[in-house]
């Protein structure tokens, strides 16, 4: 067989989600045999808050999914700021579920879910781009996206609660409005910044004339949303949202504030820092927000552009904690990277899904986005 046929056979028998399947699974089980196949490697647990689980080390924030998982009634004194971690309560508690609450069992639940919900969520792309008549292909821009593999890395929520949100858009872009609303609302559970994607729909829906359906869906997708929030306040004593973890600063008020606030010890490195974060995440976000608002000065009210805009919004204001914090800048972008693809898809913008590929080259950092952890 040539190389040509089976070149061929390749392309037309495998998809996207295959291959984030394959190249995933894979980097989980590296991952594993460089560490003695303990699943508590994919957890980070910092000394502070794993009741002597490791040396003194910080830990990242999957060590608090973790121990959610665990107790999930009582795990706030192993948690930083315990609402702003409870409030992210669906990776936990499906993780809980699934295991049986089984400790043992509970770190490899970890992985599979992300895993999953990885995969789950570079198909749901793919259909997306195939209902509007683009090649699959471009979703391997979400299966290998950096901030999602940190996040399959560290036990974090962001794959189970993106896979979410791309099959609620699916489903939306479907004008299936209904059936997409409990992904959303599931999805805010998972991670507090899905809540834009609801927004985006919800301004979709009032500016093309469905002002009683825009009211009655944006309140219902984030009803259980605020209403965890209002329970995490009466029993932790406490909001859970907030601008990140333990020592994060708060958003800025100024726009890029955060960027020129980076403290510069070394003109070189301070230099390489900011251009990076310009590069991952301002810059797009910059042209997201200015392409976005033409067609919006323009009369267009469409369901790509206004999740593009919501999403590119946030990164103006982003706290110096997060710009610093080069995994977290990255799983942050994470919003982006998606509002860019479902934008191109939905609005036919090519040129967006072309852009979209650039974020590919941040893996050709490796595990130097979160080595420091």
């Amino acid at each position: 067989m040539n190389i040509a046929k089976t070149f061929f056979i390749f392309k037309r028998l495998a998809k996207p989600w295959m291959i984030t399947a394959i190249i995933a699974t894979g980097y989980c089980l590296l991952v594993l045999a460089q560490h003695s196949w303990d699943p508590m490697s994919f957890v980070l647990p910092g000394s502070q808050f794993s009741g002597g689980l490791s040396e003194l080390v910080m830990g990242y924030d999957g060590q608090f999914a973790y121990q959610i998982a665990v107790n999930p009634a009582d795990a706030a004194p192993f948690l930083d700021v315990p609402a702003y971690r409870y409030q992210r309560i669906l990776y936990p508690i499906l993780t809980y579920i699934v295991s049986l609450g089984n400790k043992e069992t509970i770190p490899w639940m970890l992985i599979v879910i992300n895993l999953l919900s990885l995969v789950a969520g570079t198909l749901a792309t793919e259909k997306i781009l195939k209902d509007h008549g683009f090649s699959r292909w471009y979703a391997i821009v979400y299966g290998l996206f950096a901030g999602l593999l940190i996040s399959l890395r560290l036990d974090l929520t962001e794959p189970l609660a993106f896979a979410l949100v791309q099959w609620g858009v699916l489903l939306i872009g479907r004008g299936k409005i209904w059936r997409g609303l409990p992904l959303f609302a599931l999805a805010a559970l998972g991670r507090e910044l899905t809540v834009t994607f609801s927004f985006a729909c919800f301004l979709y829906l009032f500016f093309n004339r469905r002002r009683i359906t825009s009211v009655l869906w944006g309140f219902l997708s984030i009803l259980p949303f605020g209403l965890w929030q209002v329970f995490l306040r009466v029993w932790l004593g406490e909001w859970g949202i907030r601008s990140g973890g333990n020592a994060a600063s708060p958003f800025e008020v100024i726009p890029f504030r955060g960027l020129w606030r980076i403290p510069v010890t070394d003109t070189y490195i301070g230099l390489f820092l900011i251009v990076i974060v310009v590069l991952i995440a301002l810059l797009p976000a910059a042209i997201s927000i200015f392409v976005s608002a033409r067609k919006l000065f323009r009369g267009y009210f469409g369901f790509g552009v206004f999740i593009l805009l919501i999403n590119a919004l946030l990164f103006p204001f982003l706290p110096t904690s997060n710009l610093l914090n080069m995994a977290g800048l990255v799983r942050t972008t994470i919003g982006l990277m998606i509002a860019v693809l479902d934008y191109g898809a939905l609005e036919q913008s090519k040129r967006a899904l072309n852009y979209a590929q650039l974020w590919l080259l941040l893996l050709l950092f490796g595990e130097g986005l979160i080595a420091y952890y």
